[in-house]
């Protein structure tokens, strides 16, 4: 198992709170009563779908914040904000991520080899799983809920006013690349750890909350890749990340095993509350 924040929320033990990563000097991961934190001692370049801090920019800082599962908000970057206040953290140069999987399913994992360095570390909840290109229902930009088969109607009593698109119950990634890469492969990468995403939900039977179909995410689903591009180490400039170079394969790899193994330790805490 690599949960390594298991003991800390599960058991108590403070001292299991901390994670050192062995593909990344300098970078480590901690755990804290709401949150997990992932920051380096130099900024990155990030590429990110984070509800707080997308887009592309440099960071140094990605936080996981853990939300209850009803939680309902029409402002979640507000949200976020107050939080990064509240812990005294600077609200630049970070990426800012929400989830209601409990933060002791948080699995990381790396790879490592002469060209770059990867760590994956990923919450996974599917409690709104959804397949894309099917039929289900679906938010306009002010929260208007409608059917995708409407979406072609302009009458409005194909619309009613509900709660915000945002639902957390997601499955949040960030990837930690220690080497160079192009604005390009970056965006290769994203496509190719969504893929290892969809194929991991594929291979654990997950299906879409509403039509039963073979799950591809969640309607919700985040992800940050942040690459250090360290000019002075002779680390080769990556300018491909399909499932058939290195780099995509250690992607995927870990992006599918991440995946999995938090979606299991769900499963099993879901168990274990049944027998009680």
């Amino acid at each position: 198992m690599t949960l390594p924040f298991y003991n800390y929320f599960a058991n108590g033990e403070t001292g299991e709170n901390e994670y050192a990563a062995s593909s990344w000097p300098g970078l480590n991961l901690s755990a804290h009563e709401r949150h997990i934190k992932a920051q380096s001692l130099e900024a990155a370049q990030a590429l990110s779908s984070a509800v707080y801090g997308g887009g592309m920019f440099e960071l140094d800082r990605i936080f996981n914040i853990y939300v209850d599962r009803h939680y309902r908000c029409d402002d979640p970057p507000r949200d976020i904000e107050q939080a990064l206040n509240e812990w005294h953290e600077p609200r630049d140069q970070c990426a800012g991520l929400l989830t209601a999987v409990r933060l002791e399913h948080t699995s990381i994992q790396e790879y490592t080899s002469d060209e770059f360095g990867l760590l994956c570390c990923t919450t996974a909840g599917v409690s709104n799983a959804a397949r894309a290109g099917s039929e289900r229902t679906v938010f306009d930009a002010a929260g208007n809920k409608i059917m995708s088969s409407d979406m072609d109607r302009s009458a409005p009593s194909a619309r009613n006013l509900t709660i915000p698109s945002y639902v957390p119950g997601t499955i949040n990634i960030m990837l930690w690349l220690n080497g160079r890469m192009t604005t390009g492969a970056m965006v290769n990468a994203v496509q190719t750890a969504v893929e290892a995403k969809s194929a991991a939900l594929a291979d654990a039977g997950v299906l879409d909350s509403e039509n039963g179909l073979p799950a591809t995410g969640t309607t919700t689903d985040a992800i940050v890749i942040a690459v250090r591009q360290r000019v002075e180490e002779p680390k080769p400039i990556i300018t491909y990340t399909g499932t058939a170079t290195m780099t995509g394969a250690a992607i995927g790899r870990l992006v599918y095993d991440t995946v999995t193994e938090s979606l299991r330790a769900g499963l099993l805490w879901k168990e274990r509350v049944r027998q009680k």
